[in-house]
């Protein structure tokens, strides 16, 4: 441990400290920990610390990102933490922290998520922590908590606070189905011990009436909701719970996986004789709840044909007591793009590949569905995630944009700070696809969905994929493409499956042969308009569906 205090004294300077599980640190976290004053996260998951979090941590000013889950900490949580203004995400799960909840942690102005559980923490919650508005989840399961809990601000959200395990929690919004919160009892002066009760049995007769004027709204509004389309009710669908998922996946089982992503696995379930693809997030993964919650508002907002449908949603607790959040959509039967524009060698053939129209008519599918979510939408949604393996396909081979976890909706009226808010949040996208302008902190924009589209688009004609050997010293998708020289070397870089194809290798007819080469080098040189490195040069959206369109339409009526 000396050794590890010698190195905290060293790095003053540093900016990131991650102690790995497999490294096993042990003893207590030294008070000097508070001089690396421009630390910016301290990951130190799964170790075996102990002793008292030291005060000084709250030195540690320009924190963002502070996980001690897993340890063997002990005593309060020091109220120092509230001097950290810009910490995000605090994970003191799973140690042996004792006292109450700090109340200087609503002071915390930037905290996002909040995790305490499995600690032995007492006393009542703090209900300021209610007046916060940056934080989106709350978990305190497993604690020695009592009193009323809060109804304001997290204490409203459902799918982001946790509280079970806490027997002693009374009040609340109904929904948390916890005991009423004890009123205290004085008897009543004589005189009102006849007027209390009359009152009360007007209030009774009053509140019948009331409640058969509710029941009777009720009933119409549902007579109303029976007579609008599935599409239109969707979102008000009661959530499905637990016991539901786990049938419907077979337990989770093997056999049904689809596929795992950065949050979550997703699973072949059949719910009420209709399958379904069941979305399970893994909470466990820092950020997971976000990700839960920007999908449901973000789908809560769209309608489009060119969108993957939401059908239920379950916010529940498994069976080990623990949070449990699941999506379910409507399942695509011929799965993702990427399998159909990388195919394995052995099932490269007509079956395996896509041709020419098809890959248009898919184009065509995604560029709709980006404009729609960036000027068919109030306020706009942008993806910030689109590529292959999240453009899903139909039974008849259309294209269905998927994958919203890290979506963003950028908000009417939005100013420059609140922009680069959303930014310093963190916005990810996938290697290889999420625009340049991100990394270097600048804020989302719908520039940075064109620019995804510019490299799928790319991919999808040249059938080239962004992992490939070749792809290295600064040569990019982007830059092979752009280095080609289009037209006329188009058949050099275009997807030699393409013309496994009849439709496009007519060798009886020289003039439809042309007409495919002109219409591949128009695409691929969209997508490189597209996916050029500075926003400003790209093409806006709409201009972007505009002449994806109109190459898909030029190559349709050549074949007439």
């Amino acid at each position: 441990m000396a050794q590890f205090q010698v190195k905290l004294c060293n790095y003053h300077q540093c900016q990131y400290i991650w102690l790995c599980l497999t490294t096993c640190w042990r003893g207590p976290l030294p008070s000097e920990v508070g001089n690396l004053v421009n630390l910016g996260q301290l990951l130190l998951s799964g170790n075996r610390l102990s002793g008292k979090i030291p005060a000084t941590i709250g030195g540690c000013v320009v924190l963002e990102t502070l996980l001690m889950d897993g340890n063997s900490f002990e005593g309060n949580i020091p109220p120092s933490l509230k001097n950290i203004k810009g910490l995000t995400i605090l994970n003191l799960t799973n140690n042996k922290l004792n006292g109450s909840i700090p109340h200087d942690l609503s002071k915390i102005t930037s905290l996002q998520e909040l995790y305490l559980a499995h600690n032995d923490l007492s006393g009542p919650i703090p209900e300021l922590l209610g007046n916060s508005t940056s934080l989106f989840h709350l978990d305190i399961s497993f604690n020695n908590l009592r009193g009323e809990v809060p109804k304001q601000g997290i204490f409203g959200n459902l799918t982001g606070l946790s509280i079970v395990g806490n027997n002693e929690l009374c009040g609340g919004i109904p929904q948390l189905q916890l005991p009423r919160y004890p009123s205290s009892k004085k008897s009543l002066p004589k005189s009102l011990r006849i007027v209390v009760p009359t009152a009360g049995g007007i209030l009774v007769l009053l509140a019948a009436l009331a409640l058969a004027g509710f029941l009777y709204k009720k009933f119409r509004s549902g007579l109303r909701k029976e007579l609008l389309s599935p599409q239109t009710i969707m979102i008000d669908l009661p959530m499905v719970s637990y016991n539901d998922i786990l049938k419907a996946t077979d337990g989770f089982s093997e056999a049904n996986l689809l596929g795992k992503g950065r949050y979550g696995t997703v699973y072949k379930g059949t719910l009420e004789n209709f399958t379904a693809a069941v979305k399970v997030f893994n909470l466990q993964q820092s950020g997971s709840y976000k990700s839960f919650l920007d999908e449901c508002e973000a789908l809560r907002r769209v309608r489009h044909r060119c969108l993957v449908k939401i059908i239920t949603c379950c916010s529940s607790i498994n069976h080990q007591g623990q949070d449990f959040r699941a999506l379910v959509f409507e399942l695509m039967p011929n799965f993702s793009l990427d399998r159909w524009i990388h195919p394995d060698i052995e099932s490269q053939n007509r079956m395996g590949t896509l041709s020419l129209s098809q890959r248009l008519d898919i184009a065509v599918d995604l560029v709709d569905a980006i404009d729609y979510l960036h000027n068919g939408c109030q306020p706009s949604i942008i993806h910030c995630d689109l590529k292959p393996s999240n453009i899903l396909l139909t039974e008849d081979m259309r294209a269905r944009v998927g994958d919203f976890g890290i979506a963003r909706i950028l908000k009417e009226a939005a100013s420059e700070a609140s922009a680069s808010s959303l930014s310093s949040m963190g916005i990810r996208g996938s290697i290889g696809y999420v625009a340049p302008e991100y990394g270097e902190g600048l804020p989302v924009s719908t520039y940075g969905d064109v620019y995804s589209l510019g490299i799928t688009l790319i991919e999808m004609f040249t059938g080239r994929c962004l992992t490939d050997d070749m792809f290295r010293d600064g040569l990019t998708l982007q830059r092979f493409a752009e280095a080609a020289g289009l037209p006329g070397n188009v058949m050099v870089i275009a997807d030699s499956n393409i013309w496994l194809h009849d439709e496009a290798n007519n060798s009886a007819d020289a003039e439809h042969i042309t007409r495919a080469r002109e219409c591949l080098a128009a695409i691929i040189q969209l997508g490189i308009l597209c996916s050029k490195q500075l926003p400003r040069e790209r093409m806006s959206t709409s201009d972007a569906a505009a002449e994806m369109h109109a190459i898909r339409d030029a190559y349709i009526s050549n074949q007439r």
